[in-house]
């Protein structure tokens, strides 16, 4: 009979011979890892760290990325871009009540297929001839179709359209806001396709422009800067679409010049002219 103390020295020996070969193993791993991790801590002693970048080294950097990034063009630009092939200036040889002749310069804005225009009665009123000049430099004499004198508003029909038409987008003055953003284009003072900006000042406006006995009611101010020759050129909103016809600016004085308050028929009374669907 084996003594149990005898067996179990048996057990242990063999137990150790098992492990033998799996602490060999282990010893040579954790030998590994000493090594790596030792490597490590000389790498870090002997390399230098990098430098660390300062506040301002960082808001100089992207100070410059953001000065080599190429903008997007100015809202202003696109709505110009929108308009100005429906443009149109406007000049008419008209005879005074002194019977003295003389011309007018005006702006106008194609509003059709077949290139009508629309623009101020007073620009045209009393033309014994009418000239415009389109966008794409085509010149063409004009006669008056439509008139509206309680809205001073006049549609012309041109005797030579140029053979690319353009006509504008109307818009919907209904939908906007005192505050909203507010472009002219048109041909102050002659100096042809001039662009102003402002924004729309109020509604339902009353207006009666010197040398006038007539009146006119519901316009839609604005202070983006028109002079003599912006009447009958288009009010724009951001979209580039006409919402109005320039038709006069207040002034106390006796000097025709720009004190910020303009005045535009709205497109839905305007529009309705020229056949235009209501709003």
């Amino acid at each position: 009979m084996i003594e149990p103390s005898a067996l179990q020295s048996g057990l242990g020996r063999r137990a150790l011979r098992r492990l033998r070969p799996y602490a060999g193993s282990a010893l040579l791993f954790i030998t590994g890892v000493s090594a790596a991790l030792v490597a490590f801590l000389l790498y870090n002693l002997l390399a230098p760290a990098p430098p660390q970048l300062t506040a301002g080294q960082v808001n100089d950097t992207i100070a410059q990325a953001l000065a080599s990034a190429t903008p997007p063009p100015a809202h202003s630009a696109r709505v110009y871009q929108v308009i100005r092939p429906s443009l149109v200036y406007i000049q008419a040889q008209v005879l005074h009540e002194d019977g003295e002749e003389g011309h007018t310069v005006g702006s106008g804005v194609v509003i059709n297929d077949s290139g009508d225009i629309l623009t101020s009665l007073h620009v045209v009123a009393n033309a014994s001839e009418i000239e415009l000049v389109f966008w794409d430099g085509t010149q063409s004499g004009a006669q008056v179709i439509v008139e509206q004198p309680d809205n001073d508003i006049a549609v012309l029909h041109p005797s030579q359209p140029p053979s690319l038409v353009a006509p504008a987008v109307l818009g919907n003055p209904n939908a906007m806001h005192v505050g909203d953003e507010a472009f002219v284009v048109g041909n102050p003072l002659g100096l042809y396709s001039s662009m102003s900006a402002g924004v729309i000042s109020g509604f339902n406006r009353s207006f009666q422009p010197q040398e006038s006995d007539r009146k006119l009611h519901d316009l839609i101010q604005f202070d983006a800067a028109v002079n003599p020759g912006n009447s009958g050129g288009p009010l724009l909103n951001r979209d580039g679409q006409v919402v109005g016809i320039v038709t006069a600016l207040a002034n106390p004085t006796e000097q025709d010049f720009f004190i910020g308050i303009g005045f535009a028929v709205p497109i839905t009374i305007a529009g309705g002219a020229a056949g235009a669907p209501l709003y």
